[in-house]
């Protein structure tokens, strides 16, 4: 949780101090006669659009998992279905609430496309500056980068130990191809982009601290206690 928020506030100050740099990585994907190309290649917008089949499978493969937890005996809760609850929470509050209910839709921030640097009208803003240069589904910060790096957590924390080698890398690469996808296609900054898989996974690390690291550590400090000597 602590390298959660400290990776979130020097991402912060980083692109508030260096606002330059957003501009700088988005013109590598820009080109003055053809706007973004690559918002055009097929591949590209499939590799989008599978985003959306790929979340809905894990959310149903979550959903499945709660229920075999439900037929457990009672007190027997499953250890995994503990996980997909608090999953399918961060799911809610961090890419739901927070990044498309709270900062897409109040910080106004134009999009690389929508501004007068990439053949927009709208001026720049950077990171974390509130603006009205875009009216709804704005830049700041990244939907689809924030639920990429809400399916490589997922991955991460449903996949046995053995089998994580090979499966949390393939789910990195995929989900930092989602979200390079979206700058390559003018629809937002670097900042955009890294900021919500901070924000995302410092939302995972506070529901996993409080909701499943506390309690085992409560229950082994009781254990402890009547481990002791002389105590009842």
């Amino acid at each position: 949780m602590t390298i959660a928020a400290v990776a979130l506030l020097a991402l912060s100050l980083y692109f508030v101090l260096l606002p330059g740099v957003d501009i700088a990585v988005a013109r590598l994907f820009h080109s003055p006669e053809t706007g973004f190309p690559l918002a055009d290649n097929v591949v590209l917008k499939a590799l989008r659009k599978s985003s959306t089949y790929v979340l809905m499978l894990i959310v149903l493969g979550l959903l499945g998992e709660i229920a075999v937890g439900l037929r457990a005996r009672v007190g027997r809760f499953r250890h995994y279905s503990r996980r997909a609850v608090v999953l399918l929470a961060g799911l809610v509050i961090g890419p739901g609430l927070i990044v498309n209910g709270l900062l897409k839709s109040m910080w106004g921030r134009p999009r690389p496309i929508q501004t007068d640097l990439f053949g927009g009208d709208a001026t720049f803003t950077p990171a974390w500056t509130i603006s009205d240069g875009c009216a709804q589904n704005c830049s700041f910060v990244s939907g689809e980068a924030s639920s990429a790096a809400w399916m490589v957590a997922a991955v991460w924390v449903m996949t046995p130990p053995e089998w994580r080698r090979w499966t949390v890398p393939a789910a990195l690469t995929y989900g930092i191809a989602l979200s390079v996808n979206r700058m390559a296609f003018g629809g937002h900054y670097l900042s955009d982009t890294l900021l919500s898989w901070a924000i995302t996974g410092l939302v995972l690390a506070v529901l996993h601290r409080l909701t499943l690291a506390c309690p085992v550590e409560a229950r082994r400090a009781r254990r402890g206690q009547r481990s002791r000597p002389g105590v009842a």
